[in-house]
């Protein structure tokens, strides 16, 4: 059963199942220092500097507080190059809990893509899935491939009760498979959860529909196993067949279906670095000679020796569900508050954070002026609370040049595991209401410098008009001297 907690009060606030022993100092500067950080950041979050970052919310990846056993666990690590007993711990813990035989280690979730792209895509040849994300695109383009989402029809609805919003349209893929023919894809792809439209889940009845799919059209199945913890949660929580199953029979399920495991481990195991696990001895095989090239020697691949301990670790405490759910239960708690507040957020809540609907919240933004970079810059401005940008600055030119516009334009505020206090959620809901009321005074962006790949990182934008100023003055007046 699924450990609930009520208060007597009747209130709904996540309870954390954790103490904290270790803080970290944070800074809320002078909202004119901030206007200044932007500036020098030329308008992109990615650039601005943890001294000018009061609540960092770009990402989960690699902010994760680790665990106090993780923690110990690094002490005991072996700095062998070749052959070490970390490798070791980390190997049975991918074989006890994502239930696969032979692990490839890499420096982090996007190595991993680019050894299983550099292995199995052609030139010409097709991936489907149910959602891109931007390392994987890249990676997929990089070696001459293209993608086709096939999320269902109602997927990239805003506001919904779908529970299961990063499934695949069974049909859609059939329909693929069927125009482009199984012998021009590599394989297909799911993304436990899909991160680029807010985080939604898949459900294991769909994920095995596409298992029988593929089975039925000698196609291999991939998985992106770096948000499957929570995925597994939302699965014990939305699909009632699996209601009363643990964590870890959710997640070998899942794992069990696919041929090819990959993850982050910045997200799946609160740690650092990544791997690519499988059964197949063959498709091994054929990816092992790229980890010495590209990562490292196949038992450490480009990851410190600590944090392969850490990783172990990690994946065990992936079972516990007093761990993994503290994200998304507080990631719930921020989007129904803001929700009753009349601020447009993606719903259901998925996991990895809060997303915000940066089309609705800047209705006069055109898309064209990037209204989810401009609500990401005009939100640190106000609060100091660092989100990051999910709309077309994230996505890519056509050949010609154009944009290609996003199919949601996004203000994602992520929740790390054990990172926030309620009283730092709070706050974060309470700066984005004095933005929403104030939303008129929020203008657009534009590039000046533009990086050819992954632009989102790098790319530096700035006011379209002086916006930022008198968004400035506004909050002066009403905060004051305030912070």
């Amino acid at each position: 059963m699924t450990n609930n907690i009520q208060f007597y009060s009747g209130e709904n606030i996540p309870l954390e199942l954790h103490k904290v022993r270790v803080v970290q100092k944070l800074h809320l500067v002078p909202v004119e220092r901030r206007l200044k950080a932007l500036q020098e950041s030329g308008f992109n979050t990615f650039k601005l500097n943890t001294n000018d970052v009061f609540l960092d919310m770009l990402t989960d990846s690699g902010t994760n507080a680790m665990s106090d056993n993780q923690v110990a666990a690094m002490f005991r690590a072996d700095d062998a190059y070749a052959g070490s007993q970390s490798f070791t711990r980390l190997l049975k813990a991918v074989q006890d809990v994502l239930g696969k035989e032979f692990l490839l280690p890499v420096h982090q979730g996007r190595a991993a893509e680019n050894i299983i792209c550099r292995t199995f895509i052609k030139p010409g040849q097709i991936v489907p899935m149910n959602y891109h994300f931007t390392t994987a695109l890249a990676h997929i383009t990089e070696n001459g491939g293209k993608i086709a989402e096939l999320l269902c029809d109602d997927a990239l609805e805003i506001q919904s009760t779908n529970p299961f919003k990063g499934n695949i349209d069974i049909h859609k893929l059939e329909k693929c498979i069927q125009d482009h023919g199984s012998e021009n894809i590599p394989f297909i792809r799911m993304e436990a959860s899909t991160n680029l439209i807010g985080g939604q889940p898949f459900s294991i009845h769909n994920f095995q529909q596409v298992r029988e799919i593929a089975n039925r059209h000698g196609i291999m199945l991939v998985l992106d196993a770096s948000l499957l913890g929570e995925n597994a949660f939302l699965v014990k929580q939305r699909e009632k067949e699996w209601k009363n199953a643990s964590l870890a029979e959710i997640l070998k399920t899942i794992t069990g279906l696919a041929d090819l495991v990959y993850f982050s481990a910045r997200k799946l195991s609160s740690s650092r670095g990544g791997g690519i696990c499988t059964n197949n001895r063959t498709l091994y095989a054929k990816m092992e000679t790229l980890i010495p090239l590209f990562e490292g020697f196949l038992t450490y691949g480009g990851i410190s020796v600590r944090e392969i301990e850490a990783m172990a670790v990690g994946l065990y405490e992936t079972q516990d569900e007093t761990i993994i759910r503290q994200s998304p239960d507080s990631i719930a708690f921020l989007v129904n508050d803001l929700q009753q507040k009349g601020i447009p957020v993606v719903t259901p809540a998925g996991v990895l954070g809060c997303h915000v609907d940066a089309m609705s919240f800047c209705k006069h933004i055109p898309q064209s002026e990037y209204p989810a970079g401009a609500l990401a810059a005009a939100f640190y401005l106000i609060s100091g609370i660092r989100g990051m940008e999910r709309g077309t600055i994230s996505s890519v030119r056509d050949e010609q040049g154009n944009e290609i516009p996003s199919d949601l334009e996004l203000l994602r505020l992520a929740l790390p595991r054990r990172v926030f206090t309620l009283s730092q959620i709070k706050y974060v809901s309470d700066r984005m209401q004095w933005l929403f009321d104030n939303r008129h005074l929020i203008g657009g962006l534009r590039f000046v410098y533009e990086p050819p790949v992954l632009r989102f990182f790098m790319g530096t934008l700035t006011p379209t008009s002086g916006w930022p100023l008198r968004l400035l003055d506004k909050f002066k007046e009403d905060f004051g001297e305030s912070l």
